[in-house]
């Protein structure tokens, strides 16, 4: 079994080692499944709202511009053309739904292999728990990843419960998000660079992964 160093939250150094589940950060990687994985999220994030008017659509253009012969210019219909500044588009975009459904047992197994590449490059962080003390300042913030070495990385943190002062301490962090350990994904877990859990996180992880069959 993966054993995991565990970060002591006041010095930054190794308190001891958690053995984990080989199910969750020793599962295969399964390159096709992250791939997809990431797709369906970006997919399901974009809001298709995007519209464009056909030259039916736009206002205007029921009088001929000009009669058909004798002008010396070109023949017209309408001024709502697509060839005409203002007139309809050809092919444009309409709204639409670009969700793609992923089943439950794919989204698993791409975040297991997320989790399993993190811990093996080594970019997968313990800490005992991140407690910050009111009122929230980027200050304190800076100071713990600054412990860790991971000041100026983009960085991951995942907590068990809700805490209002690490959100606020670390909002004004560009490179620093934080997310409740059930609702962390794949996509995020690879945007960033490092990823830091608490050992309770850590444990709900475990527990609602680490039961799983390991797939053939």
């Amino acid at each position: 079994m993966p054993r995991i160093p565990v970060l002591d939250s006041e010095t930054g150094e190794v308190k001891k080692e958690l053995e984990v589940s080989s199910n969750v950060f020793d599962a295969p990687l399964h390159r096709a499944v992250v791939h997809q994985a990431v797709v369906a999220y970006l997919a399901n994030n974009r809001q298709g709202t995007a519209c464009t008017k056909t030259r039916g659509e736009v206002s205007g253009g029921g009088r001929k511009p000009w009669r058909q012969k004798g002008t010396g210019r070109a023949r017209h219909g309408s001024i709502r053309s697509p060839l005409w500044v203002g007139g309809g588009v050809v092919f444009g975009p309409k709204p639409r739904d670009y969700d793609q459904r992923l089943p439950k047992k794919m989204r698993r197994i791409a975040l297991k292999a997320a989790l399993t590449a993190k811990l093996k490059e080594g970019d997968l962080l313990v800490v005992e728990d991140i407690r910050l003390e009111a009122p929230p300042k980027t200050k304190k913030a800076l100071s713990l990843l600054d412990r860790f070495g991971i000041k100026d990385e983009r960085t991951l943190i995942v907590i068990d419960r809700s805490d209002d002062v690490l959100y606020k301490s670390t909002r004004n962090l560009p490179n620093v998000s934080v997310s409740h350990v059930d609702s962390i994904n794949t996509y995020d877990i690879l945007l960033h660079k490092k990823l830091l859990l608490t050992e309770s996180a850590l444990r709900r992880i475990e527990e609602v992964y680490g039961l799983e069959k390991r797939p053939a």
